[in-house]
């Protein structure tokens, strides 16, 4: 960063170019470039600058191809329609309420205690489970940080096939109908972390679009794309924060944003910023970097879609720099037709946030009042409550929970703290609830469970869930997902809990941290489960175990698949 994209250092290429290169290249230039030489980086620095700027792990494009696994399935059916049954996307609908009714689910509360691991499916060369398994059909969509997707047997996780992306992955898929692409019928919708949405057709996996919704280096797509009505609806975050605060980086740019696609084509229909201001030059920082803003408003979660009323709804993330504009840390609805706002509820205001801004970290690039960071980082829930009137549900990192009425303009209902210590920073959630026809359910981020009552917001019950001994921090910040009867949530200890809805006592658990033997014999573990969360179908429950992004965390490559016996 000292060097390139320097306006006195033309020679060095900026930081989107090199972010187009594969990661080889990149470790090949560190390696014997002399100017890269002279910087004496570690081995570790060199693979972790090469993996970071191409967004894939070395080497992983010589080992994840599915030809080589032993498991292939050994013909490959026409799927019948996604729509019939299963998990599709990250909500399992568009209302993103984490919800498998009866039907669908096939898991009857008094079978959920003889829930037994059926299969183990290993990805290999990837560092970091946090690709959530999309069910449909019968079959099983997922991807990983190693840059691979693949589509598995449900049944027996055999794999029908896999596909390469331009990057790592950490969105769940959705899998959809499309039109005019010859004889495919389905197509798996997802986005990688090089700001490329793609389609992939769902029988064989093979390429049928592939577009890129942000040119801005910092820009990636972590929450999955929304599918309905015939389009993609990719959110659209930053990674900025992460390396704003050095002085040599040219804070900040990112504007958070949705874009609407043709689900058939890959073509822009309309793109909504979240601060519709360009970024700026702002001032010069005491070593020349130039600085910028307004900047900001990360679209972490994946967008609920409300067909009726013709709006999508997202929460937004903090600013990076100052002021703080209304939009950020906020629920927003736009016009599904044309991206145009309609209303928004600000959660917390005034909220500029940069990672490492602390005490005596705290650098000229960053916020001169720095905030908390509380994000609406989870999806907003659509649910139709008792009257049959409807009700949006966002939850913030910090614990507070509103709901607004989504007839009204975003009229707020109720607004609590699900917080055990309203005290303690970052102790709500982060990656998503879930919610049944009563209540709503909450994994925190300072570790536990807990349920709240729709209609008033009420707290019913929770459950602490500590940790086994020696396991790390405690932590639920996974996604939650709920069935009648039992609401599902994996923990930072590597922990899998089945809870009753009723009272939240433990009706099963499953120690996830661990190695497993695999269905295509890849060496594979399970740790921390800190992000996607579990989804249900069929009679069957898939997770994916190995999320770490803190101290004590541990790492994982593990997709498992469960069923009653």
């Amino acid at each position: 960063m000292k060097c390139h994209g320097k306006e006195d250092m033309p020679q060095a290429p900026g930081v989107a170019a090199l972010r187009e290169l594969t990661g080889e290249r990149i470790y090949e230039l560190l390696t014997t470039t002399a100017s890269h030489k002279a910087l004496n980086l570690s081995e570790d620095d060199k693979r972790h600058v090469a993996e970071s700027l191409s967004g894939r792990l070395l080497g992983s494009g010589e080992i994840g191809d599915a030809k080589l696994m032993p498991n292939r399935c050994t013909a490959n059916p026409p799927m019948p329609d996604p729509a019939a049954s299963g998990w599709n996307g990250w909500g399992g609908d568009p209302s993103n309420a984490r919800f498998q009714a009866a039907p669908s689910a096939g898991i009857p509360v008094e079978d959920v205690p003889r829930l037994k691991l059926k299969w183990a499916f290993g990805m290999p060369g990837a560092h970091a489970a946090y690709g959530q398994p999309t069910v449909v059909a019968g079959r099983v969509f997922f991807g990983s940080d190693a840059g691979w997707v693949y589509s598995l047997d449900a049944a027996t996780g055999c794999v029908y096939w896999s596909f390469m992306t331009k990057a790592g992955t950490r969105s769940a898929m959705s899998v959809g109908p499309v039109k005019a692409k010859g004889s495919t019928k389905y197509g798996v919708f997802f986005g990688d972390l090089k700001t490329n949405a793609y389609a992939l057709d769902a029988q064989t996996g093979e390429l049928l679009w592939v577009t890129k919704v942000d040119e801005n280096y910092a820009a990636r797509i972590t929450g999955a794309p929304a599918l309905a009505g015939g389009r993609v609806y990719v959110p659209l975050a930053k990674w900025e924060s992460n390396t704003a605060r050095d002085l040599n980086y040219p804070c900040c740019t990112v504007r958070g944003s949705v874009t609407a696609l043709d689900a058939n084509t890959g073509k822009q229909i309309w793109k909504h910023y979240v601060i519709d201001e360009p970024p700026k030059p702002t001032k010069r920082n005491s070593i020349g970097t130039q600085l910028y803003g307004p900047s900001g408003g990360s679209v972490w979660d994946t967008p609920t879609v409300d067909a009726k009323r013709g709006l999508v709804y997202f929460g937004t993330g903090e600013s990076t720099s100052e002021p703080a504009p209304k939009t950020t840390d906020a629920l927003l609805a736009v016009d599904i037709k044309t991206g145009k706002l309609m209303w928004s509820y600000q959660g917390f205001a005034n909220d500029a946030f940069i990672i490492g801004c602390l005490g005596s970290n705290k650098t000229e690039n960053c916020p001169e009042h720095v905030g908390p960071d509380t994000d609406i980082g989870s999806s907003i829930i659509s649910k139709t409550v008792e009257g049959g009137k409807g009700m949006l549900v966002a939850a913030m990192k910090d614990g507070t929970v509103f709901a607004l009425d989504p007839g009204r303009k975003g009229a707020l209902l109720w607004k609590t703290s699900i917080a055990p210590n309203p005290q303690a920073s970052m102790s709500g959630s982060v990656f998503g609830g879930a919610a049944d026809e009563k209540n709503a359910y909450y994994g925190l981020s300072s570790g536990g469970v807990i349920a709240i009552q729709l209609a008033t917001g009420e707290r019913i019950w929770f459950n602490a869930l500590a940790p086994p001994p020696g396991r790390g921090r405690t932590g639920n910040t996974a996604a939650v997902s709920v069935i009648p009867g039992v609401v599902f949530s994996g923990a930072r200890s590597g922990m899998f809990y089945a809870l009753s809805t009723v009272d939240g006592h433990i009706v099963w658990q499953f120690d996830t941290a661990q190695e497993f033997k695999t269905v295509n014999q890849v060496a594979a573990q399970g740790g921390t489960m800190g992000s996607a969360g579990p989804t249900v179908a069929g009679g069957m429950l898939f997770v994916g175990s190995g999320y770490s992004f803190g101290s004590g965390d541990r790492n994982g490559n593990v997709i498992l698949a469960f069923a009653a016996q």
